[in-house]
């Protein structure tokens, strides 16, 4: 390794933005974050979208602050959440604001792509789990209902990817990101030529596809000038925030692990050499996308946090505003409820009402509602912790093979309570941290392009010698033997 050097990870979010910068060397990598702001939806004309103006403002802010605490900075790599897009115009400007993957637009756009191509077919191709924010279903909305900025675009391109384009006037796909939309062969790593003839989808509005750690160019001058830097190497270091963070997890090669990357979204599942496409697969189902070397991360997205994080908002309205913290704490001291919730159903998916969501769930299936705010947290904890077990058990049975302990990354490492139900119901160890997978994912794989990190299991010795993780042991269950399930 090379000696020391400084890398600025743009960090985006579906609650919040920040901007860190990094410093790798020999035996560590070291973070500050230098400017955080809020992210989140806007309502423009009865839809929901992205204020991206002040999402590149922002960004721009952040970026400028890192520059001036060091003037040697190596590179600058953005990731961000899948699925959404901004598309562009002949002159390289924005149409319109991005649509925000909740936004009701989808709802029943899987039934009307599997009318042009059949359900099986569809994941033969991709590989992809059906889930209605896929960007495929946005497109496809998008077409069905005669768009007029689809049919000015001459150019799509991925949230995190798009800030990259306006800082350096590049416009690419970053293959991570990409392989989140459902439009890609993910055995060949390209875009699917079925999927957008029997979609009638546009593909020559598509970008071309580029791996991890490509250098893109740099800062342009304007920008350069605008935020009052150098014109700093913009690098496609590893575009999809999970991506990010699993190339984070402190795994070495001895162990068989699962990762959980634990945010707004709960995203489980281990590395590939190859995507795993077959019955089994597309019955429970899982995804394939992209991972960093070469990999696939096989995986299942799972609703995640959201749920508690709408049932927060919901309550501060009501004039109750309490952390997160605090909600964890009156989730501990909650004695236990029998509620049986199924955190992916698709009345959960949408903002709004959360508590009242879930009691009707709850009365809708024959259940008691939950009025005690801290029976409704454990409530959410217990059912991700189940729905966390059971995908174990799934990804055993598909890759036959024993799981032996799982990575919690990202800002849900941090929860005491539910990596210890998360333990009890799986009957795994439980390695929480780092908290900052993210950034510290898209530092590392700008590392490996400037040549200063030769691999990631480099890359992962780094981040064991650099944080300290928490183990979470089973308790109060029977261990579970690892027997895998046949279907």
């Amino acid at each position: 390794m090379t000696d020391e050097k400084r890398y600025i990870a743009v960090d985006l979010g579906a609650e919040s933005g920040r901007v860190m910068l990094g410093v790798v060397s020999a035996n560590k990598i070291r973070l500050e974050e230098i400017h955080r702001f809020i992210n989140g939806p806007v309502e423009q004309n009865g839809s929901l979208r992205w204020d991206f103006s002040r999402l590149m403002s922002e960004v721009k802010t952040g970026i400028g602050k890192a520059a001036k605490e060091s003037n040697d900075i190596a590179g600058i790599g953005v990731d961000s959440w899948g699925v959404d897009f901004g598309l562009l115009d002949d002159n390289g400007n924005l149409i319109e604001n991005p649509y925000h993957y909740r936004d009701s637009r989808t709802n029943g756009m899987i039934e009307k792509a599997c009318e042009l191509l059949p359900k099986r077919e569809i994941y033969e191709h991709t590989g992809i789990q059906f889930m209605q924010l896929n960007t495929i279903y946005q497109l496809l909305s998008m077409r069905l209902s005669g768009s007029p900025a689809l049919a000015k675009a001459k150019r799509l391109i991925f949230i995190a990817d798009l800030v990259s384009y306006f800082l350096s006037g590049k416009p690419y796909a970053e293959y991570t990101l990409a392989s989140t939309s459902q439009l890609m062969d993910m055995r060949r790593g390209a875009w699917s030529r079925t999927i957008f003839q029997k979609l009638n989808l546009p593909l020559d509005i598509m970008p071309e596809v580029v791996n991890p750690g490509t250098v893109i160019g740099k800062l342009t001058e304007k920008v350069g000038k605008e935020i009052g830097c150098p014109q700093i190497p913009v690098i496609a270091s590893v575009s999809h925030d999970t991506a990010s963070a699993v190339a984070a997890v402190p795994a070495d090669r001895k162990t068989k692990w699962a990762y959980l990357s634990s945010g707004t979204w709960s995203l489980m599942g281990v590395e590939s050499r190859n995507p795993v496409i077959n019955d089994k697969t597309f019955a429970y189902p899982f995804t394939n996308e992209g991972g960093v070397d070469n990999t696939i991360r096989l995986l299942k997205n799972i609703m995640g946090l959201w749920l508690l994080q709408e049932c927060k908002k919901h309550w501060q309205k009501q004039g109750v505003n309490l952390s997160y913290d605090q909600l964890t704490a009156l989730a501990a001291k909650a004695s236990s409820v029998s509620a049986a919730i199924d955190v992916d159903n698709s009345s959960f998916l949408a903002p709004g009402d959360m508590p009242d969501r879930i009691n009707e769930y709850l009365l809708k299936t024959g259940q008691k509602p939950i009025t005690d705010k801290g029976q409704m947290v454990r409530a959410i904890f217990k059912n991700l912790a189940r729905k966390y077990a059971e995908t174990i058990n799934q990804l055993e049975d598909v890759i036959d093979s024993p799981i032996n302990r799982l990575y919690v990354v990202g800002g849900g490492s941090q929860n005491d309570l539910l990596n210890q139900l998360t333990a009890d119901a799986t009957g795994k160890i439980v390695t929480a941290g780092p908290v900052e997978a993210t950034a510290i994912g898209n530092i590392l794989m700008q590392a490996r392009a400037t040549g200063q990190l030769d691999d990631i299991s480099q890359a992962r010795g780094l981040v064991r010698r650099s944080f300290t993780p928490k183990e979470y042991h089973p308790q109060n269950t029977p261990p579970q033997k690892n027997i895998i399930k046949k279907r």
